[in-house]
């Protein structure tokens, strides 16, 4: 059973790190790693206590998480969604998806696909479509006409 708060958390939390050290998502999913993505899952009710903003710097300088070069908030054009919004989109996509036991592996895999990508385009629409929508273009490997 997913505690969808959790996740929620789990990926907000990724979205700040991303923004923070200007890295794809599918990076921090990388430099985090399946233990502290776990880790960070089971306690977010404890976690969600203390501002995000310092719960991403404590796991950037624990891990040592380097800055990139990926900046989608300043190629954004529009306006730029926040880290709520887009950890929502991640949340509901990942809930959507699952099909087994594995929750944390199935976090990497969708942060891990060309989806990743297209729900980091702020100057696309892809983050707002339905989630159905973003599910189906998921499980179909393939954007849907």
């Amino acid at each position: 059973m997913i505690n969808q708060s959790d996740l929620f958390y789990l990926c907000s939390l990724i979205e700040v790190i991303g923004r923070k050290q200007k890295l794809t998502r599918k990076e921090v999913v990388n430099a985090l790693g399946v233990k502290n993505l776990d880790r960070i899952y089971r306690q977010a009710e404890i976690l969600h206590c203390e501002p995000i903003e310092k719960v991403a710097d404590e796991y950037i300088e624990f891990l040592n998480i380097p800055d990139g070069d990926f900046d989608n908030v300043a190629k954004c054009r529009y306006l730029i969604p926040d880290h709520w919004t887009i950890g929502k989109v991640y949340q509901r996509l990942i809930a959507d998806t699952l099909t087994d036991d594995d929750l944390i592996s199935h976090v990497i895999k969708v942060y891990q696909s060309w989806v990743s990508d297209g729900i980091s385009d702020y100057n696309s629409d892809f983050y707002y479509q339905p989630r159905s929508y973003i599910a189906l273009c998921y499980k179909e490997n393939k954007l849907i006409a």
